[in-house]
């Protein structure tokens, strides 16, 4: 304020004495021009990504304040709730500011980084300035009326900023109970927040903390809990979790014998040439695709508008599994086309994504069906939920040796491993999704018959 020039400064002086119905004014223009040369500034936006994103964590900086980039160069790499993406530049210049710090929240179409160019530009701007002929008149002042919940004050007034009156009204607290500090008897926010830290003060029960300490016991609130906000990954479960749940799910569990498989398994991992792991999941994965070519609906969706049931003719499986950022589930793309072999290999590869993090928007998008592997934490049988606008997904639990009947009836030792099955009890009913999970289970506990597409 004291190195603007004089008439500035009392305009806005003037300006606040009008805010507060001291003064009176008349108000003069004229124009004034100034013009210069500078280098041109630009705004470097965050342009759109895809899939709906609005916003993303910025997780890297790649520049630095001062730093010369030039078209194309890596700016920073951004954290969606569907995947990372690096940012480059579509500019040449000196970068003069960052809008974020890492883990700052970022908005598409806003600036994102501060460049100057090497463009030089001619900049010309016309600044009016008031000529303010000023009156006093202290007849009127500004007077904030409290707003509490359903409560009336016949000719209360209390004086305060609406900052205040808003702070109030969080803790249903009534102002003209709170003694003003500040000029004329202003309510200031610090009136308010001594007054509720005051002992065995009549605050509304709904604003009330259970049992937690306050500052002259163990700590302050502060030092007890900790604050993160909803983002990335977790982010996308919240939403999508929420919208799952007012699907009609209807459940169906079973158990498959995997002792031939796991012997499959065993000679296939001793091959000298295969350089990729060999899990349960691609034989999953695929007698699950061979098992949607015959049940079709288990591979569709429904309308926005709820209207029309769309059937899908690739097989895009997501995978669900656990990351650094949270729940993500990649998708293995047109899995009726791929072998065991290819399906493993990229399993592997998205895993190792992963991982890192390093998830690109194709591979978490275009999932027509679903896959949850419950069984590398433990556990036998699950509710998996629904990820729209999918319509069924299935849950695999951990591997068993348990005793079992054989065609003799002589008990012997069998591995087992339990599968449990959601679905959209709108378009899919129970025969649907139990003959579809027996088809799968015979696949698997007749491995030859993957090998055929059957």
């Amino acid at each position: 304020m004291s190195q603007l020039p004089g008439f500035v400064k009392r305009i806005f002086t003037i300006h606040r004495k009008m805010l507060l119905g001291q003064v009176k004014a008349k108000y003069i223009t004229r124009s004034l021009f100034t013009s210069s040369i500078l280098f041109k500034k630009v705004s470097f936006n965050l342009s759109d990504i895809g899939e709906g994103i609005r916003e993303v964590v910025v997780k890297e900086w790649f520049v630095k304040v001062g730093d010369k980039v030039s078209q194309f160069d890596n700016i920073c790499e951004v954290q969606s709730d569907k995947a990372s993406v690096t940012i480059t530049s579509r500019y040449d210049g000196v970068i003069i500011k960052l809008h974020y710090q890492i883990d700052d929240t970022a908005l598409v179409g806003q600036p994102l980084v501060d460049l100057e160019t090497d463009d030089k530009i001619e900049k010309v701007e016309a600044i009016e300035s008031v000529e303010v002929k000023e009156t006093v008149d202290n007849s009127k002042q500004i007077l904030e009326t409290p707003v509490t919940s359903g409560t009336s004050y016949e000719g209360n007034t209390v004086l305060c900023i609406p900052s205040v009156r808003r702070l109030a009204k969080e803790h249903s607290l009534d102002l003209t109970a709170v003694s003003g500090t500040g000029k004329h008897g202003r309510v200031l926010k610090e009136d308010v927040l001594k007054y509720l830290e005051e002992p065995k003060r009549p605050v509304s029960s709904k604003t009330q903390s259970p049992a937690i300490p306050r500052n002259n016991e163990k700590g302050s609130d502060e030092e007890l809990r900790k604050v993160e906000p909803i983002k990335g990954f977790t982010k996308a479960m919240f939403r999508t979790m929420t919208e799952a749940l007012a699907i009609p799910h209807f459940g169906y569990s079973d158990e498959i014998k995997v002792t031939k498989l796991s012997a499959l398994r065993k000679e296939l991992k001793a091959l000298p040439d295969l350089d990729v792991n060999i899990t349960f999941l691609p034989f999953f994965i695929k007698a699950a695709s061979n098992s949607l070519k015959k049940y079709p609906i288990i591979n569709s969706s429904i309308d926005e508008k709820c209207e029309n049931i769309i059937y899908w003719k690739q097989h895009n499986i997501g995978v669900a599994m656990a990351t650094n950022q949270g729940l993500a589930v990649p998708v293995i793309k047109d899995v009726e086309n791929l072998t065991i072999l290819e399906i493993a290999k990229e399993l592997q590869r998205l895993i190792q994504s992963g991982k890192n993090g390093t998830f690109s928007p194709s591979d978490l998008s275009g999932a027509t069906f679903s896959i949850s592997n419950i069984g590398i934490v433990g556990g036998t049988y699950t509710k998996p939920v629904i990820l729209p606008p999918q319509v069924a997904i299935v849950a695999i639990g951990m591997t068993q040796i348990l005793p079992r009947f054989d065609e003799v009836g002589n008990v012997v030792k069998e591995e087992i491993i339990n599968i449990s099955g959601s679905a959209d009890h709108r378009i899919i009913d129970g025969v649907s999704m139990a003959s579809f999970i027996r088809n799968l289970k015979k696949l698997i506990e007749t491995p030859s018959l993957l090998f055929l597409n059957l």
